[in-house]
């Protein structure tokens, strides 16, 4: 399979002798450059406890003190800046136009100090950013904790947003080069605690108000462009709005990766992104988005969530307990997007639901996935607006258009379990032109049926005929695991038990089946869908499953691969 991040450079020097003998002066040009330039770097260090200001800062004995000493000094390639472990600093720290290279980034991250290793702190309590990089590039930050919770005096009408590590482009600048590793963002409000939100507030489309967010990456002006950035190893916990949030315009955000982080308590989505392409979010694990814990969170949110977003990839994450009156699914796709492929995620008691694509979509797919008891809310209960939906398809795209889609969604090879007390619900869109739901087990025990999908326009599932259905080869728990009244049915259903290891367990192995008689080389290879020439930018047809095992020439209903027939 191919990552949408992986893409290699033209070699220019395989052109001719001419440009072979120009590409070696160049490199020994730059190779004398970056010695230059790796020989003036300097290491700096920063102590809350013995240093002063006036220092040179060189040295731990001749530290630095404070964030706003390192904020006003231009950094060469190569420098690195040390705080003491396990000391507060508070106030921001702001990195405008600071420019490493390749081979020497400037860096930011702790020192042992006093048997103190790990994190630094930053308190950037009252500030608008605890770590400010803007028109930068080559810059990586490492162990550095960040809180922010709440205001000293009353914020200026001038705030809108208090965020832990903000990356931005202004206008017509670049912000590119970036590695976020090992971080802690927590406890980050705009509010002071005691704040309340008002019961209509987590109605509005993303929060009206005045919010705390973990990391986001903002290019919203003309000309603006943001790229290459890690962000990786890092939790973000306690806040009021967004973990991660990437919002763009024009696709001005590009290859990004967002990996191994762990999210948790967020009172929005984990995971958002806006006006983005080829992005690659793998190995997450997302727990309580849209969490209510706190008076000042959002309380509504998905794991993740992707808009007006091109190829993008979402593999190997976990999303469970997304909780929210409306959407909070473990991840979906909203309207505007186009190649949005999730495949080996585990989601589970995700309130909002496991799939749900939205309008003017294009080319997504859930596959491989697995999901237990995703889409439990029930509409008018505890403040719900909008039911929960294992599977939903809607041609929404805004209040003010028409709806329109999705075009071309690939359901296929995903393990949903459903236990007896709930029951599962469906929304499909009559829009939704070329839809493939196949080598799915659907194992709902407490039976199905039909709903409205969005809260704001009702669905249209009468007026016209859906395009371009292949429903087929399906394993089925029984007759009522799929809604009688539903407008497609399965073509070539099966029926049968599994027999999953631990059915209702949070593991991924707890589904492995035992019944491999029903899986093993029963599913069929997904070919294109009628009028789709373009398909999913990975393929049609994964060589492994969502262990890793090999899937072979015929696939397995369900998400993973039994290697042997048991009975």
């Amino acid at each position: 399979m191919r990552s949408t991040t992986n893409y290699t450079p033209t070699d220019l020097t395989s052109k001719n002798k001419d440009l072979k003998t120009l590409a070696h002066l160049g490199a020994v040009w730059l190779s004398l450059l970056l010695s230059v330039s790796q020989a003036g770097a300097t290491d700096y260090f920063v102590n809350n406890n013995t240093g002063k200001d006036s220092n040179s800062g060189v040295s731990r004995e001749a530290a630095f003190q404070s964030l706003e000493k390192l904020s006003n000094m231009q950094f060469q390639p190569g420098d690195k800046i040390f705080l003491a472990a396990g000391q507060t600093f508070k106030g921001e720290l702001r990195l405008v136009n600071q420019h490493g290279t390749a081979t020497a980034p400037i860096s930011i991250e702790s020192y042992a100090w006093k048997g103190a290793t790990g994190y630094f702190t930053i308190d950037a309590k009252g500030k608008a950013i605890g770590i400010l990089i803007q028109d930068g590039s080559y810059i990586r930050v490492k162990k550095a904790r960040i809180i922010a919770d709440g205001y000293i005096t009353a914020p200026g009408e001038t705030e809108t947003m208090r965020v832990g590590v903000k990356l931005e482009a202004t206008a017509s600048k670049t912000c590119h080069h970036i590695e976020l590793d090992s971080l802690l963002i927590e406890q980050v409000y705009f509010e002071n605690k005691g704040f309340k939100r008002d019961a209509a507030e987590v109605k509005t489309a993303n929060g009206s108000q005045r919010y705390g967010w973990g990391i986001r990456l903002m290019a919203t002006k003309a000309g603006s462009e943001i790229r290459e950035v890690d962000i990786r190893n890092s939790i973000v916990r306690e806040l009021s709005h967004t973990g991660i949030k990437l919002t763009g315009m024009a696709k001005n955000i590009q290859w990004i990766r967002i990996h191994d982080n762990q999210l948790s308590h967020t009172g929005g989505p984990g995971i958002q992104m806006s006006e983005v392409k080829n992005i690659h979010v793998y190995r997450n694990s997302v727990d309580h988005s849209g969490s209510n814990t706190d008076s000042r969170k959002w309380s509504r949110g998905s794991g993740l969530w992707t808009w007006s977003a091109s190829h993008v990839l979402i593999e190997h994450n976990r999303f469970t307990n997304a909780n929210g009156p409306g959407d909070s699914a473990g991840a979906h796709i909203d309207f505007n997007c186009d190649h949005i492929v999730l495949q080996y995620n585990f989601s589970a008691n995700n309130a909002g639901g496991f799939c749900e694509i939205l309008g003017n979509n294009y080319n997504c797919a859930y596959r491989y996935n697995i999901s237990v008891n995703d889409g439990h809310r029930i509409k008018g209960k505890n403040g719900a607006f909008q039911e929960g939906k294992l599977f939903w398809l809607s041609g929404y795209q805004g209040d003010k258009q028409p709806k329109q889609g999705p075009v071309n969604s690939y359901f296929y090879n995903n393990t949903m379990y459903v236990s007896p007390e709930l029951m599962s619900k469906i929304a499909i869109e009559a829009s939704s032109k070329g839809i493939l739901i196949m080598n799915n087990i659907f194992y709902v025990m407490g039976g199905s049926k039909m709903v409205l999908g969005d809260q704001n326009k009702k669905d249209d599932t009468a007026s016209k005929l859906l395009d371009g259905i292949v429903f087929k080869n399906n394993l089925w728990y029984a007759a009522s695991s799929w809604p009688a009244d539903a407008p497609i049915r399965d073509a070539e259903p099966k029926f049968g038990n599994p027999s999953f290891i631990r059915p209702g367990g949070m593991r991924v192995e707890d589904y492995i089946p035992v019944a491999t008689l029903l899986i093993r080389e029963k599913g069929l290879p997904v070919k294109l869908l009628p009028g789709d020439y373009q398909g999913l930018l990975q393929g049609l047809n994964p060589t492994v499953d969502i262990l890793g095992h090999p899937v072979g020439d015929i696939p397995p209903i369900g998400a993973i691969a039994p290697s042997s027939n048991t009975y």
